[in-house]
């Protein structure tokens, strides 16, 4: 199994900045993708973004510059730098992997935006 943790989430004025990490671990054997996805109240997951393990990246039109996703692969750990937060932001983040066949999800943080 694969578990993922992430971390950094929290409280935030509008036009402030956060920095989420996550880390893999376990059996983890050959990573295809990392990334990040959303899911704000009574909406459905959504992309954040995403980066492959040759550092292809990814973004959702709403990330595209303010958010910058970038990995480690020697720590098996992928971060989400987010700058000029919106209201419109705030969600639970959850930290994907895809490797093989297998696709693992992280407990989610919570990101709150206030206005």
């Amino acid at each position: 199994q694969v578990q993922l943790v992430e971390s950094g989430g929290g409280l935030v004025q509008a036009g402030g900045s956060l920095r989420l990490s996550c880390v893999a671990s376990g059996r983890i054997l050959s990573i295809n993708a990392m990334g990040w996805y959303r899911q704000a109240p009574g909406k459905q997951r959504e992309l954040v973004a995403t980066i492959t393990s040759t550092g292809n990246t990814n973004y959702a039109a709403s990330a595209k510059g303010r958010f910058t996703i970038s990995g480690d692969n020697a720590k098996n750990t992928v971060y989400l730098q987010m700058y000029n937060l919106k209201p419109e932001d705030t969600a639970v983040y959850y930290c994907n992997l895809a490797q093989g066949v297998g696709n693992y999800w992280g407990q989610g943080t919570q990101v709150t935006v206030s206005s």
